[in-house]
């Protein structure tokens, strides 16, 4: 568990599945992950139990509450890749900014990783100043890397070295 001033980043846990569908089925947060927002409970359950069964060392995956529910997830996604989502209401008041500055040395002092890598949309511009902001430097693009729905998207793809020392 990481807490924050205004946050806590903790393991999923199934009593999570409401929340979850409401961040899931929030299509303005939706509309930059991997798939247009979920069609009914069953679709976030399975996520869900991705999400619980996902651990270190390859995982390291975190709910993210703020006031008592679950209002997005951030983490290591996968072995040094980081992810986020972060339901609409809750943009523009700084809590992925204060989720990150907590995770980001968390995954460097908990995992043996010399680097973080991010991958976005190159129209995500929030997504990406935040990442900009931790360090993260693009190393490359590639077209039509999603089909998001009937829509494919590019991708860039960012890294953040581990600091020296």
């Amino acid at each position: 568990m990481i807490r924050t001033d205004r946050l806590i980043l903790r393991r999923a846990r199934p009593a999570d599945l409401q929340d979850l569908h409401r961040v899931f089925t929030c299509a303005p947060a939706m509309r930059y992950w991997s798939e247009p927002p979920h069609q009914t409970l069953a679709r976030t359950a399975t996520y869900l139990d991705w999400l619980i069964a996902a651990l270190p060392p390859e995982a390291d995956d975190f709910v993210v509450e703020h006031a008592g529910r679950v209002i997005g997830k951030a983490g290591m996604w996968r072995r040094s890749e980081i992810g986020m989502i972060l339901h609409a209401d809750h943009w523009r008041q700084g809590l992925m900014r204060e989720a990150f500055a907590a995770l980001i040395p968390y995954l460097f002092a908990t995992h043996d990783l010399d680097h973080l890598t991010a991958e976005a949309d190159p129209r995500n511009l929030p997504c990406l100043s935040l990442l900009a902001g931790f360090g993260f430097r693009e190393t490359h693009r590639a077209e039509r890397t999603l089909l998001w729905g009937d829509e494919w998207c590019d991708s860039v793809y960012l890294r953040l070295e581990r600091a020296p020392g």
